[in-house]
């Protein structure tokens, strides 16, 4: 169940390029399921006009119960207005946040091996997956990738958890150099999974889709687009995908997204 309430921040943390930021967000923790997403509001955040619209972020922890009670955490690119303030704010701040939104990863219902491959902060919605499917029994491996070793999120719960971890990075600061469109095929041939999950920039996105079923995989992919509501109602995030019916639809990314079949999406249209 979704729910708009005033959530408050608890911790804040800069690790790399990334702000760790830790909400008290009673209700959402609850009905949150790998791969949705939480909306932000900028009112009265000081950094420009109330009337700004909404920002999303995707859910990279959530605790049930911890020393600041019910949490999530999100993570933010502290770069321009909506992430400079969201970056900043104290503990003890309150945001005006709804959530948990969106369509979620679909979960395999045998122990199968998966893959996830995640660049950048849009691997945070990566995690909480990770934990789910270790949960079922699944062999998880990691994909995980960054311009430099500052944009990697690595968290170290999931090398516990994970068969393997391939980091790669584009200057070659951490892991190998290269992109995950040249690092995935190893992986996949090590890995031999029957489904491939994945977040990241779009370009990062279709190179899993295409490789992925190139493999014998089908891939699910976590898109992110603007979106001026989060909710549905603005139809401003659409995107242009194939449905169960083979034929071309038009949907919005915040409700029937944001995970869609990799092979469902008209890339080339984006």
């Amino acid at each position: 169940m979704t729910v708009q309430a005033t959530a408050e921040v608890r911790a804040s943390e800069r690790i790399g390029a990334f702000q760790h930021v830790t909400l008290a967000a009673p209700g959402v923790v609850e009905s949150f399921r790998p791969g949705n997403f939480v909306s932000i509001a900028l009112s009265g955040s000081g950094a420009g006009d109330a009337r700004l619209l909404r920002r999303s972020y995707w859910v990279h922890r959530v605790r049930s119960s911890s020393a600041h009670g019910a949490t999530i955490d999100v993570v933010v690119q502290p770069a321009g207005i909506a992430g400079s303030w969201l970056a900043g704010l104290p503990a003890g701040a309150p945001v005006d946040l709804i959530g948990p939104l969106g369509r979620p990863f679909a979960q395999p219902k045998e122990a199968v091996a998966c893959v996830l491959v995640g660049e950048g902060y849009a691997a945070a919605s990566l995690f909480p997956l990770a934990e789910r499917l270790v949960e079922r029994g699944c062999p998880v491996t990691f994909l995980l990738a960054g311009d430099t070793a500052a944009e990697v999120i690595d968290g170290l719960d999931v090398r516990r958890s994970a068969r393997a971890v391939t980091v790669v990075t584009a200057d070659g600061s951490m892991g190998a150099q290269g992109s995950v469109a040249q690092a995935l095929p190893g992986v996949l041939q090590r890995a031999e999974p029957s489904v491939v999950y994945a977040a990241g920039p779009a370009t990062t996105l279709h190179a899993v889709a295409g490789i992925s079923e190139q493999h014998g995989a089908w891939s699910q992919v976590a898109l992110e687009v603007p979106q001026a509501c989060g909710t549905g109602l603005c139809h401003d995030c659409i995107v242009p995908a194939v449905g169960e019916d083979a034929i071309a639809h038009r949907v919005r990314a915040c409700a029937e997204g944001p995970v869609f079949r990799g092979d469902r999406i008209q890339w080339g249209l984006l």
